[in-house]
């Protein structure tokens, strides 16, 4: 198994090579991305005729304050989430920075290029007093564990005393805006990221966010540069941050669909251990012959570096691919 299937779902193009005689069409259930995209119907062509704006990239940011709930100047747009995560030791100084352990593996990466002393804790609460910088992933990705919001003002108050960092993750917090650490404005000691792509399903629009307080938003934007997000997904992003119909409406079907899923996963004995409404982690004797022989059908799944029992799993888009992933799983159980 190639380094780049482990790191990442979405390398669809690697799974057609490894597996070419794989039934056509291929289901991608690698990700954890809404797989019913938002589609305001806007034409995006004339954002792309020029430079962006600033009005543009003041508007974007107007719209997703709102939808979050904070003060607009606390926003920093970004193209995505993940090139804040790599740029981040560059703007805070840590000697020792603990991350949770088997989450999402760019922190942990972007902090030990760093040289920094890196912890990895199954709960990095607990070092609140022996670090520098501290990462959550709340809701948690892959298993979905979440942190409360007074948990995390708590640790992030004994933090802020010696000078250090709490870090959060909200990444899939659209699922759930209750839940997020998220206030008017920022207070010290706290640094939030969130991201458009995987609510919203589209990752490949790439834009994220960070909201901190203002020396690190101004460090941030810095390295970032004059024109860090393009004008066509400073448009889209304006337009779905204000359809608010549109996002409960999202919430209803991706809950119901991964109902669906549990349903049938439970159905052939894959055990869930966690998850969110866009995923779901599920245990399984061997991962590696699970993950080839969904592959060998042409259904894509997500396996871990760190584990050999654990898959996950996406949604399906269509009740067809939610039956021919029931097939599969039905023909797998058979032939052991």
């Amino acid at each position: 198994m190639t380094r780049e299937m482990l790191l990442h779902g979405g390398a669809l193009d690697l799974m057609k090579a490894r597996f070419p005689d794989a039934p056509l069409p291929w289901i991608d259930l690698s990700t954890g991305i809404n797989p019913w995209p938002y589609e305001g119907g806007l034409d995006v062509a004339a954002a792309g005729r020029h430079l962006p704006t600033a009005a543009e990239f003041e508007d974007c940011a107007a719209a997703m304050a709102v939808a979050i709930g904070v003060n607009k100047q606390h926003v920093l747009l970004s193209p995505g989430s993940e090139l804040l995560i790599r740029l981040l030791p560059t703007v805070v100084a840590a000697k020792r920075v603990c991350v949770t352990a088997r989450s999402y593996g760019d922190h942990a990466s972007a902090w030990r290029l760093a040289g920094v002393q890196l912890i990895e804790s199954n709960d990095p609460l607990e070092q609140i007093d022996h670090c520098d910088v501290v990462i959550v992933c709340n809701p948690n990705n892959p298993d979905g564990r979440r942190w409360t919001r007074e948990a995390l003002q708590r640790a992030r108050a004994r933090l802020a005393e010696r000078g250090g960092w709490l870090i959060v993750d909200e990444a899939y917090m659209d699922l759930d805006p209750d839940g997020s650490v998220l206030s008017e404005s920022p207070t010290d000691g706290l640094i939030v990221f969130r991201s458009f792509g995987k609510f919203y399903g589209l990752a490949g629009i790439r834009l994220g966010a960070l909201w901190a307080p203002a020396e690190i938003t101004q460090a941030m934007s810095e390295r970032l540069g004059v024109w860090p997000v393009s004008g066509p997904t400073l448009a889209i992003g304006a337009q779905a941050y204000r359809d608010i119909d549109w996002q409960d409406a999202t919430r209803q079907r991706v809950s119901s669909a991964r109902k669906e899923l549990d349903r049938v996963l439970s159905h052939h004995g894959l055990g869930v251990v966690g998850g969110t409404d866009l995923f779901r982690l599920v245990q399984v004797p061997c991962a590696e012959r699970w993950w080839q022989e969904l592959g060998a059908r042409g259904i894509y799944t997500r396996r871990f570096k760190w584990s050999e029992n654990e898959l996950r799993f996406g949604l399906p888009a269509t009740d067809a691919e939610l039956e021919r992933l029931d097939a599969a799983l039905q023909e797998i159980n058979a032939s052991k």
